[in-house]
């Protein structure tokens, strides 16, 4: 940081002495010493400090020392009336000091950009950011106004003249048209303190004061709206380096005064380089401590979306960087110009934003939020076939095993993984619903293909979810709805057998049998309706043994029963008919006579007679005596009988 002579409330050590001490040298023996010019703080306050210099300049008024006394008595005049400014005290260190000191009340604290109309913002954004003095006048004892005589700026500014008319070689004449710049100022003065300042930039190219008075310059035009003035000086402001503590809030206001003149690709170079110094300062983009920089940089990204809104939104972002350079902080930038375009309910141009940004950058940690923000854009925005749309963008780009996760590791991103899988979920259930609209009957095909693909992605990569069985049931559904009654029958036993006990597994089960035997009548004649029926009743048997409780259970097995029989399966039937009758005995009596008849069929066809004898004796016993096939009943128990004696 440059050193400069600070303005305080001080005296030279030489003039104390002279104030101090009745018996004072002469002049010629004061110029024999060295003197001290170094600046202290006199605690005694102004009072002595100006009798010393008063006393100084009545016994030396032409020494070499008589400026600086001149110039330190009228900048004491100056900090008296109006507090020290002018000295490295003075001066703010950082972007944030600098438009924190401005007259208006430091930046307001996250601003929401939605309540704030742009013109709202701009004149926010561009106040005129003056820096105030740090230090206020101190309270003083001070003395009765008959024994020192104040003077406002007025008359400093008259020292001020004098020291410039006597001493046009002062080595701090710089500082002296500073201070009377600054007085001028005060008295509200304002075009007579720049004719002073550009007479300091002429006189004094190389000042250490040059990046101040040429912001205050800049501020002094743009609050005038000569913004080429002020763009002019804002340059030369920003040109004295990145160490002057004005560097980062003069490249900000000469990115507005360009703006101001529609000029806004060379706005964005401004506004771009004060990103890049953040970033190269080592701002955090993510800090939430300070709200007011956080707020200013808010306003930088803001009027940068106004600049890439004006040269065309999304796609100026694009070719931007493109010609400019990469920067890592670009998803901020389009994110930003995303949510600009959507506060003004511009909802394609924002969707446009955060899609420029996934296709450009399809691997970014940013790239799965942006998508999940597009859907919400479009949901505010009333657009559901955009809505639908981008919920299939975000499930094919993002699915499990899809080159995305090749460069991010599945648990660094947990919330992308659960917003997959409520995507793919909502997509199922979006096109299962369409499918079953009357509405839509003859988009029926591609309605069911969507949903099946669906269905079968999230099972594919969410199978150890506990909403999975659910899903698979829908799924199943969905191919009976369809007539696909085999495939339908599979995905139920999947459902019902191939996960941990659950709620939809009992039903599954049952809907597979009910499914097979709908594919069994769709079959044709011979070897493939029998494949198809034995596949039926494997599954019924199956079902029984796991849900033997399920109040179908008895009626789906005595059906198995009879097509075991009729398969000529005979042990099967005689084993499946007695479970039957001993674990259902609260069975309807016309399923447990059926499963008799199965057994002793299959027992007189096994020529096991006897045990074909007990079957018909059970059988004859459930027939009632008006019931036509009692005959054939009793005629079958005599053949038993009889197949004994012979």
């Amino acid at each position: 940081m440059r050193s400069r002579n600070t303005v305080w409330l001080l005296a030279p050590a030489v003039a104390l002495a002279c104030a101090g001490n009745p018996d004072r040298q002469t002049l010629a023996g004061l110029q024999r010493v060295s003197p001290d010019v170094d600046e202290v703080r006199v605690e005694n306050g102004p009072k002595q400090a100006i009798q010393g210099y008063r006393e100084f300049l009545a016994e030396a008024p032409t020494s070499n020392l008589t400026p600086e006394a001149m110039r330190r008595l009228a900048d004491l005049k100056l900090e008296k009336e109006f507090g020290v400014l002018g000295g490295e005290a003075s001066r703010p260190k950082t972007f944030e000091a600098a438009t924190a000191q401005h007259a208006a009340a430091p930046a307001p604290a996250r601003i929401d950009p939605a309540a704030e109309s742009d013109g709202a913002f701009e004149q926010r954004a561009t106040v005129e950011s003056i820096p105030e003095p740090t230090a206020a006048v101190a309270d003083l004892d001070l003395p009765e106004a008959d024994e020192v005589e104040w003077a406002g700026p007025e008359e400093a500014i008259v020292l001020y003249d004098r020291i410039l008319a006597a001493y046009p070689g002062y080595a701090h004449n710089d500082q002296v048209l500073y201070q009377k710049a600054r007085a001028y100022d005060e008295l509200g003065k304002s075009d007579r303190a720049i004719a002073v300042i550009d007479e300091l930039i002429e006189r004094y190219p190389n000042s250490l004061y040059l990046d101040e008075v040429q912001f205050r310059r800049g501020e002094y035009f743009f609050t005038r709206r000569k913004y080429y003035e002020a763009e002019l000086a804002y340059a030369a402001a920003v040109e004295v380096g990145k160490d002057s503590p004005f560097f980062e809030l003069a490249l900000y206001k000469l990115g507005w005064s360009l703006y101001k003149q529609e000029m806004h690709e060379e706005a964005l170079h401004r506004y771009i380089a004060l990103l890049d110094y953040k970033v190269e300062s080592g701002y955090d983009f993510d800090q939430t401590t300070d709200d007011g920089a956080e707020q200013r940089v808010a306003d930088t990204y803001r009027v940068i979306s106004l600049s890439f809104s004006s040269l065309g939104g999304a796609s100026a972002v694009t070719d931007y960087f493109a010609a400019n350079g990469r920067r890592e902080y670009e998803d901020r930038v389009y994110r930003r110009l995303g949510d600009f375009f959507f506060e003004k309910l511009r909802y394609q141009d924002a969707a446009e934003a955060y899609e420029a940004f996934v296709e450009l950058n399809p691997h970014h940690p940013s790239a799965p939020q942006f998508g999940m923000r597009i859907v919400e854009i479009y949901e505010s925005g009333g657009f559901p076939k955009l809505v639908l749309e981008s919920k299939k963008a975000f499930a094919e780009r993002y699915a499990m095993g899809a080159e995305y996760w090749n460069h991010v590791p599945v648990e660094s991103a947990p919330e992308v993984v659960a917003y997959l899988r409520g995507n793919i979920e909502d997509l199922a259930t979006h096109f299962h619903a369409v499918f079953q609209d009357e509405k839509h009957r003859d988009d029926r095909d591609s309605n069911f293909a969507e949903a099946s693909r669906w269905y079968r992605a999230y099972l594919a990569s969410f199978s150890e979810e506990s909403e999975a069985p659910g899903l698979h049931h829908r799924l199943a559904d969905l191919l009976l709805e369809n007539e696909d009654f085999g495939e339908a029958a599979f995905e139920y036993e999947q459902t019902a057998y191939t996960y941990p006990v659950n709620e939809e597994a009992a039903s599954a089960g049952y809907a597979a049998i009910f499914a097979h035997r709908e594919n069994e009548k769709r079959a044709e004649q011979g070897e493939a309706r029998e494949t198809v029926r034995r596949q039926a009743v494997a599954s019924t048997l199956r079902f029984v043994d796991r849900f033997p409780e399920h109040e179908h259970a008895a009626v789906v097995l005595g059906a198995a029963v009879d097509d075991l029989y009729a398969m000529q399966d005979y042990p099967a039937a005689i084993e499946r008919g007695h479970q039957l009758i001993d674990d259902y005995e609260d069975a309807e009596p016309a399923i447990v006579r059926a499963a008799w008849a199965a057994v002793a069929h299959s027992h007189f066809d096994t020529q096991a007679y006897a045990d074909a004898e007990r079957g018909y004796a059970n059988v004859l016993d459930l027939t009632a005596n008006d019931d036509p096939t009692r005959a054939d009943v009793t005629e079958n128990l005599a053949a038993a009988i009889y197949k004994q004696a012979e």
